[in-house]
């Protein structure tokens, strides 16, 4: 999308360009330092990494996205593909859609994929560039070009360099410095790709605060707030930044975390410190998560509270670690074994999974169960430049048994079904907590009515809870809806963003609270719905079954499900809600 500035030129809203390279070519640094810089030029963004199936160590893309106003997902179209080498290129070939209006720059060798796209090549060597001086780096020149022919200010690329290189020394400064001043004399050969339009006065008190994190950091910035103390994981691609982050993170606010030696002593060390008080927390992935579910199940069961990010990769098995999926939606709602009642929420884009994991903690300690956080990679690793989020707080207060008694029954039931706590060492009120069903003293009980008592407790305090309107984003009131969920949310708002421009203004509906449903609320939000379409990136239709199996809408229901790794297009939204679309 373009726009006309004061003095007639065009100027795009936003930029998106892809840098390619092989193994320890710099793409993702140069293309980190580019988002950096774009954000101290006042520019909002979003960066995604692409690996090959190795994950380190191989070929890598860094795609990013710049633009005036704040955007959260990417375009259907590139700019620039610049690389640094063509080493295995192809692979991002789907991810990278180029066109007439396109630009290449990069050595001859070109493969023929990229070549008959009838982009505008510009045939530069990085290496040969690199060649020219002891110290040069190829990334840092294609930085200097790339920062050069889209109007970013050179000033903005030279911190970010400094601040990166400088604990290198100030030989390594000079030398990027001075890769970056000789990929800015050979700017020219993109003559004719749009500059994109910076405010000048970027440093200025008076403009909003800018953030440059990724959804894994904003879930672990998310999980402190909501206090959480003790973090217990095992590393897996795509969650792993979380643990990275917490870990320092933790110390500075009385917290630990511990690296267990697998996915179920993660788990069960969660379990544990909770009982005694702690609020606790671990990221996994969908391999991982496969693994955690009995003992998910011992949390519900045992009512002690836990919180499991889950951020979903393609599946099944080890799947595609590093691309993503919401194919992971099954096993959050009924993984568990049992009547298990649990909540599970999805955070919408990068700035939600500060909110929706902040939240998940609030209402895992309130209620006292285990709530899983449904991310997935799209969003914990994708880092972006965005306004500072609100700071939400919430009057978390885990009910305790603060008082010794000679009659204390942990389980009780009746009143919203969330009974009193008692920590260890409070006399007179030890209890049992393990998976076996209990009486409401907590003794272990195999009688029907106990069980049935206790199965209505542990759903009746989920369900009788007031969510608030926090359950779902909701825009607009078409006869025709459109219903996602998570990431997939972002591509459907700028696709109706676009369309609204041609008269075509569906109501949008995108839960937050997938379980326990709100029957009530969704209702109430389909109200007046004839038609509805239904958006998840996923092969089998997962949210779509979803709904029809919790909600029953009354309306007729499309469904548009694709399956990862390529990501949903606001371009393919718009045709596909241009399928449905009818005149009101």
């Amino acid at each position: 999308m373009n726009k006309t500035s004061e003095n007639g030129t065009v100027k795009p809203v936003s930029l998106s360009i892809a840098l390619v390279g092989s193994g320890g070519s710099g793409v993702m640094t140069a293309g980190s330092l580019l988002l950096e810089a774009a954000g101290r030029a006042g520019l909002y963004g979003i960066m995604t990494r692409v690996s090959g199936p190795q994950i380190r160590g191989g070929e890598g893309a860094a795609l990013l996205r710049l633009s005036t106003r704040p955007v959260f997902c990417h375009s259907g179209h590139f700019d620039l593909l610049l690389a640094i080498d063509w080493l295995n290129a192809d692979r991002f070939a789907g991810e990278i859609p180029l066109d007439q209006n396109s630009f290449i720059a990069g050595d001859e060798k070109i493969p023929e994929f990229f070549s008959q796209r009838g982009a505008t090549f510009c045939e530069v060597s990085f290496k040969q560039l690199a060649a020219q001086a002891p110290g040069l780096r190829p990334n840092m020149i294609a930085l200097g070009l790339i920062g050069s022919a889209i109007g970013l200010p050179t000033e903005a690329l030279e911190d970010v360099s400094r601040k990166l290189i400088g604990k290198k020394g100030e030989a390594a400064v000079q030398a990027s410095l001075a890769g970056l001043s000789l990929g800015a004399s050979h700017a020219g050969l993109l003559d004719g790709l749009p500059a994109i339009a910076h405010n000048p006065n970027s440093r200025s008190a008076d403009l909003p605060e800018l953030w440059n994190i990724s959804g894994n950091e904003a879930a672990g910035l998310g999980a402190i707030r909501g206090g959480i103390r003790f973090v217990a994981a095992y590393p897996i691609t795509p969650a792993t930044e979380i643990l990275e982050w917490l870990a320092p993170s933790l110390e500075k606010v009385g917290g630990v975390l511990v690296q267990a030696e697998d996915e179920l002593a993660s788990v069960n060390q969660l379990i544990g410190a909770s009982f005694g008080g702690t609020p606790s927390l671990t990221a996994t992935s969908g391999p991982g998560f496969a693994l955690m579910t009995e003992s998910i199940g011992l949390a519900v069961a045992s009512e002690t509270p836990i919180v499991v990010v889950n951020v979903a990769r393609g599946g099944p098995s080890t799947g595609i670690p590093t691309k993503s999926e919401q194919s992971d939606l099954n096993i959050a709602l009924y993984g568990l074994h049992g009547d298990a009642p649990h909540l599970v929420v999805a955070p919408f884009s990068v700035s939600d999974c500060l909110f929706s994991t902040q939240w998940a903690v609030h209402l895992a300690e309130t209620l006292q169960t285990a709530a899983i956080v449904l991310s997935d990679q799209s969003l914990g690793q994708t880092r972006s430049i965005i306004p500072r989020p609100t700071n939400v707080s919430f009057t978390t207060q885990r009910v305790i048994q603060s008082e010794a008694t000679e009659n204390y029954q942990r389980y009780m039931t009746g009143g919203s079904g969330v009974s009193p706590m008692a920590l260890p060492g409070l006399a007179g009120c030890q209890y049992t907590a393990d998976g076996l069903e209990h009486s409401p003293r907590g003794t272990p009980s195999s009688r029907a009515e106990d069980h049935a008592q206790q199965l209505d407790k542990r759903r009746d305090k989920l369900s009788q809870h007031d969510y608030g309107e926090h359950w779902a984003h909701i825009e607009g009131d078409g006869a025709m809806a459109v219903i996602t969920w998570g990431s997939s949310l972002a591509p459907v708002e700028e696709a109706l963003h676009a369309l609204a421009a041609e008269g075509i203004t569906p109501r949008l509906i995108a839960p937050r609270l997938l379980m326990p449903v709100q029957p009530e609320r969704m209702a109430a939000a389909l109200a007046g719905v004839e038609t509805a379409l239904v958006i998840e990136q996923c092969h089998g239709a997962q949210f779509f079954h979803y709904l029809k199996a919790f909600y029953a809408p009354q309306c007729e229901l499309h469904s548009m499900a694709l399956p990862g790794p390529l990501p949903i297009r606001p371009d393919d939204v718009r045709k596909e809600i241009r399928k449905h679309w009818r005149q009101e």
